[in-house]
């Protein structure tokens, strides 16, 4: 096992890693009481080799694995990759371009929706992955072989999982459906949400304008302190205390404390006269300035009768093509799809669209119809 903690070593290993057509990379990392997630590992494998990177090492500085990952002449393969690139982006502000994620592709290439690597893994290359130290601390130091052992596989066996997805995608003509997926991957607009968006994250629960500049103003606080103590955000404050106070607007912390989603000893913390700050800048708004409410649109009658048909269209769609439904549409699409022959959903657009979308709005306008013929549900072709 090769296991790499200094620069002079790691330049030397990404230097010979540039040569090959593809890399895997996986990470190992803590987050459960940061905000932003401790990287502990990064594991690397080429064709014929494989490394773990100790980024704890004293001696070790990552710009030679992050000069890697932006060179454009090698795929850098992950699985379910959004977590490992968001921490890439954090610690260097780039993204890993090209990038193919194995569990984008899988459910193209219909192993179903979001799957697991280590059931990819048994399907595609016929081996059990000993699950045992999935619970690792990371940051401790030293590792058991088991765990490195553990480590090592998750970009080992990637090699074989991505040759095959490959080769399945280049047979079905589906690459480009992929690439789609992972322009959306590796945009930096993925990875870095504005603190004045963070409200976004929450539920829809304010009724009043001025209970969402509350609710807007303290998710914003919220996030801007997390990032800052580097702390996960429910320990700065819950969501559901964020809804509680965006519906009450306390003034002081007396009121905050009359709140029963607030933890005991809130008035005694560091973060009390910060939120207070922040509710007062919401009140301070002028009433002609308040955000609007999201309006809520009225479904026309019958597209609940609607969207159940395209249910079922989707599913034939599924059993017909082998592509995962999660990754067609949502039943969210669906529901646009049934309110709005020109919804902004992904549905409506690219191979989607060629795929399900065209049928959809086919299904809907009664230029086609289900019918149940041989004991199957079938597409009725209406001339």
């Amino acid at each position: 096992m090769k296991i790499i903690s200094d620069t002079e070593t790691l330049q030397s290993v990404c230097k010979g890693a540039a040569k090959h057509k593809f890399c895997t990379v996986d990470t190992e990392f803590l987050r459960e009481t940061t905000f932003w997630p401790k990287l502990c590992l990064i594991q690397m494998a080429t064709r014929d080799d494989a490394w773990i990177i100790d980024v704890l090492a004293e001696e070790i500085d990552l710009a030679p694995f992050f000069e890697l990952m932006g060179d454009e002449s090698i795929v850098k393969v992950f699985h379910a990759a959004r977590q490992d690139i968001e921490i890439i982006y954090n610690l260097a502000n780039m993204i890993p371009h090209p990038v193919f994620d194995t569990q984008v592709a899988a459910m193209v290439c219909g192993y179903g929706d979001s799957i697991s690597y280590d059931q990819l893994v048994q399907r595609i290359v016929g081996e059990h992955i000993d699950k045992s130290s999935r619970f690792t601390d990371w940051s401790k130091r030293p590792l058991s072989d088991k765990q490195l052992n553990y480590a090592l596989a998750d970009v080992t066996h990637l090699r074989d999982v991505y040759l095959a997805l490959k080769a399945n995608l280049e047979e079905q003509d589906r690459s480009g459906w992929v690439s789609e997926e992972m322009e959306i991957l590796t945009s930096p607009l993925t990875y870095d949400m504005p603190p004045e968006n963070a409200w976004q994250r929450l539920k829809m629960r304010a009724r009043k304008p001025r209970e969402l500049a509350i609710l807007k103003k303290v998710a914003e606080w919220r996030e801007i302190t997390a990032r800052e103590q580097n702390v996960p955000r429910g320990r700065v404050i819950r969501d559901d205390s964020i809804y509680d106070i965006a519906a009450r607007g306390p003034s002081n912390i007396q009121q905050l404390m009359n709140l029963r989603s607030l933890s005991r000893g809130f008035d005694k913390n560091r973060y009390g006269d910060g939120l207070l700050e922040a509710i007062a800048d919401a009140k301070a708004i002028p009433d002609d300035e308040l955000p609007k409410l999201p309006l809520q649109k009225k479904m026309p009658e019958g597209c609940a009768a609607a969207t159940e048909m395209l249910k079922v269209l989707l599913k034939l769609t599924v059993e017909k093509h082998g592509v995962a439904a999660k990754i067609i549409a949502t039943v969210d699409d669906l529901e646009k799809i049934a309110a709005d022959d020109n919804a902004d959903v992904a549905a409506l657009k690219g191979w989607r669209r060629e795929l399900f979308g065209n049928r959809a709005l086919d299904l809907k306008n009664g230029q086609i119809a289900l019918g149940y013929e041989n004991r199957k549900v079938q597409v009725i072709q209406i001339s």
